[in-house]
């Protein structure tokens, strides 16, 4: 720095000082040691410019600009989630869950994009779904969306493979969805969902297999009948109350959607929706009639024996006695579901103790492929999502205690023992075991270090064993402690 530039600032920087607020002063100069230092967990505003006014320059200089800079939001946007490692242990324990249950049922494992067309999504049913859909128009063109669920791609991956394929598919996926809705406890505007779709098959024996997945993976999670019910019911129930009340066929799926609004608004604004789409006020009376049923010997009277609705429900319950779940489930005429494609059996599972919203939900949808333009095949299937069976295992205490566990941990006690630290690192992970290389700590910080991570050896690498061909391995359950060969440890 030339003598004149030094004196320059010499000069001029005590008076600036004065004449800066100290808050302004810190970022006035791209000196490293004038610059902010932000805390990096700081939740602030974007980062701005502006400049210090021209009545404050000294003697004559330019304005010197100042620059504030500050962090971004480190928030994920909101119902986004973080998953950090403790979280990622739940999640993956939980996946986990969800694949075994579809191993023993014989399940195989499909994936979908995230990002779908649009057109799989847009359906003109007033469903509530296609209210909350992330949407948007790629750089190509297309109407595209973030997927609210997971059937239609289902739908669609099955109407590609075509005849390629041999009838019953057995299917499940875990995939993450997107919707943007109000939020409560356990709903996020993205979840993962786990599915199972059976296609192909029109007997009850279809629902009555993916009901025993559920209560499997109930009784896995350590989750009891006492805590969570089945609540099942038909489409064709109401179909047969409004075919005896002449609606017209078209009205069904609106009818469905409004229906199921039932519990989230009031039963006279539910009676104000049937009636302004067309239903009369006698098939408006006779359809909460029978919403209200919860025996479904009550139904058959209604109905009669011979009723569609009331043979699927009894084969149903029938079954159930068969795999011994009948204590989980119960018939609820007011389950609807929302989705507009159901069109036989449909099930919930629900919290008995009404703190929390459907834990999952599912039933038959025998007609979606032909809304996609292809010919219809008998489906079934439910989705499941992991943000309120996580809720339900932290409010009953089941949360697994799923801690961090690494087999070795490596530590050299001289850096120049990198290298032969490397190797046998290098050939224990070889091997199939965890290990963690530690190097430039206190040997005290890599007990500590052991212990938060449960591993099971800490191998110290040291001089003279090295020069032996040995190191010294501890045991860190027992305490225990001996030189072992490098060439025999494993």
């Amino acid at each position: 720095m030339s003598a004149v530039l030094f004196l320059h600032q010499s000069l001029i920087l005590p008076r600036i000082t004065r004449a800066l607020k100290p808050s302004s002063f810190s970022s006035c100069f791209s000196l490293p040691l004038l610059r902010p230092i932000s805390h990096p967990f700081s939740s602030l505003a974007a980062s701005r410019a502006s400049s210090i006014p021209t009545h404050d320059d000294v003697d004559g200089a330019a304005p010197i600009a100042v620059t504030e800079r500050t962090m971004i939001d480190v928030n994920p946007p909101r119902g986004t989630r973080d998953f950090l490692p403790e979280d990622m242990r739940l999640r993956n324990w939980l996946f986990q869950q969800f694949r075994e249950v579809s191993r023993l049922l014989s399940f195989e494992e499909v994936d979908f994009p995230v990002l779908e067309s649009e057109a799989l999504y847009i359906r003109k049913a007033g469903e509530e779904i296609t209210q909350q859909l992330y949407n948007f128009e790629d750089k190509g063109g297309r109407r595209v969306v973030l997927r609210p669920e997971i059937t239609p791609s289902l739908a669609r991956l099955v109407i590609k493979q075509g005849k390629s394929v041999s009838l019953p598919l057995k299917w499940f996926t875990i995939g993450q969805c997107w919707r943007y809705e109000r939020m409560t406890r356990g709903r996020r505007r993205e979840h993962y969902q786990w599915n199972m779709d059976i296609i192909g098959v029109s007997r009850v024996r279809a629902e009555a297999e993916l009901i025993h997945a559920l209560v499997i993976l109930f009784e896995r999670l350590g989750i009891t009948s006492a805590d969570v019910g089945i609540r099942i019911s038909s489409r064709k129930v109401l179909q047969a109350v409004l075919q005896t009340y002449s609606i017209p066929e078209h009205l069904f799926t609106e009818v469905f959607v409004i229906v199921d609004k039932l519990g989230k608004i009031s039963r006279e604004e539910i009676e104000k929706e049937l009636v302004s789409v067309g239903v009369s006020l006698d098939a408006v009376k006779g359809l909460v009639e029978v919403l209200s049923f919860k025996s479904l010997t009550r139904l058959e009277d209604v109905l009669g024996p011979n009723a569609e609705a009331v043979a699927d429900l009894k084969q149903l319950f029938s079954l159930a006695e068969n795999y011994g779940y009948s204590q989980w489930i119960q018939f609820d005429a007011s389950v609807v579901r929302g989705l507009a494609y159901y069109t036989g059996i449909v099930f919930e599972a629900f919290d008995k103790e009404g703190i929390l919203r459907a834990i999952c939900g599912g039933g038959r949808y025998d007609r979606l492929l032909s809304t996609f333009g292809t010919d219809d095949i008998p489906a079934c299937g439910f989705g499941f999502g992991d943000a309120v069976i996580v809720e339900l295992l932290k409010e009953k205490g089941l949360v697994p205690d799923l801690i961090r566990q690494v087999d070795d941990i490596v530590f050299p006690l001289d850096a120049e023992l990198e290298g032969p630290a490397s190797k046998i690192v290098a050939s224990l992970r070889q091997k199939g075991r965890s290990v963690d290389l530690v190097e430039d700590k206190r040997l005290k910080w890599v007990f500590k270090h052991a212990e938060r991570v449960n591993a099971g050896r800490l191998i110290l690498v040291g001089n003279s064993e090295w020069q032996r061909g040995m190191v010294r391995v501890k045991i860190l359950s027992t305490r225990e402690e001996n030189e072992i060969r490098i060439d025999e440890l494993d």
